[in-house]
């Protein structure tokens, strides 16, 4: 199967960066190779040597010689998290996305901290988010997820579905279509896979869910770039339950845009939003305005964002350390 640039995303953007070789779009990164698609199909490539896969996300567009990717092309956005462990590494989730998905059951696994530390990455990156609540059928009021979803951020917009009554198409469509990019981003167990099989026609297995806890291992492995029925593309992620941010600042900033903009309201500039006199951000939970547990969520974002910085930076300053992308 072949694809028209454009139909894989391809833009003026890109085309003005040039570079040597044709340009591929990526659809798989593994350990010591990557898969990239173009006009002429699927291609299977190595990063030159002065590349390694680490630095190459799914959605990435590089330029490649044969079977050699030479250059990763300056990105319009770019999802990553730190790495697991206790190193300061990037780990990269997906590139050039248009909409990021946030998915979340209406049961036991619905969790707003875990689903706020997915909008920061969404805001970190330029990228539109969306939250997506499956199962509704699986609980009694599904009303009380989506309020809670909506309380995230400002004008942020929930969907509420049951990915067994084939509606999620419909329901997606909107953030869909033709040069389009989205991801799909969340825990194991959502129903993520089921997205993505009404999305792009796929016949992923889907495991059950043990009821007691909504827990289950979800059958995406890798990350992949997909071809959806309606055009566009889709990238699914393996079930994620910690995200740990580094270089996040802005994105928390943006997505507890109302609380940064009380933070300036407090009399002292190094307010910590304790127990300091004059403190805006603790006069609006006392009135009620606010919710003290989205405070904190958001005081412990702020402190770990804070945290990694300054480990960051001491890693950059570190004779003969480079930084990984």
């Amino acid at each position: 199967m072949t694809f028209d640039l454009n139909a894989l995303g391809w833009g003026e953007d890109f085309a003005a960066q040039g570079g040597a070789g044709r340009p591929l779009r990526v659809t798989s990164v593994h350990r010591a190779r990557l898969m990239g698609l173009g006009p002429e199909g699927a291609v299977e490539l190595i990063p030159h040597s002065s590349l390694s896969t680490g630095d190459i996300a799914v959605g990435d567009w590089v330029m490649a010689e044969g079977m050699v990717a030479l250059q990763v092309l300056d990105r319009r956005s770019l999802v990553q998290r730190k790495a697991a462990g206790t190193g300061l590494a990037r780990q990269l989730i997906a590139a050039n996305l248009d909409v990021l998905f946030v998915v979340s059951s209406c049961n036991a696994d619905f969790n707003p901290g875990r689903m706020e530390r997915f909008l920061v990455l969404a805001a970190q990156a330029g990228v539109t988010p969306v939250v997506v609540l499956t199962k509704a059928d699986q609980c009694d009021d599904p009303e009380v997820f989506r309020r809670q979803a909506l309380a995230l951020a400002r004008q942020i917009a929930v969907v509420v579905l049951d990915a067994k009554r084939g509606d999620v198409g419909s329901a997606l469509a909107p953030w869909c279509g033709p040069g389009r990019t989205v991801a799909l981003l969340g825990s194991s167990g959502v129903g993520k896979t089921t997205i993505a099989n009404a999305l792009t026609g796929g016949q992923a297995a889907v495991q059950d869910i043990r009821d007691d806890d909504a827990k289950g291992r979800h059958t995406t492995t890798g990350r992949y770039l997909v071809a959806m029925r309606g055009g566009g593309w889709l990238i699914d992620t393996p079930g994620m339950r910690e995200i740990q941010l580094t270089d996040a600042a802005e994105g928390i900033d943006i997505l507890f845009e109302d609380l940064a903009e009380l933070a300036t309201e407090c009399k002292f500039t190094n307010c910590r939003h304790a127990s300091e006199p004059g403190c805006a951000v603790q006069a609006a939970v006392r009135a009620g305005e606010i919710l003290p547990e989205r405070v904190s969520r958001w005081q412990k974002l702020v402190a770990e964002a804070e945290e990694n910085a300054v480990k960051l930076s001491r890693s950059r300053k570190a004779p003969g350390k480079g930084r990984r992308r």
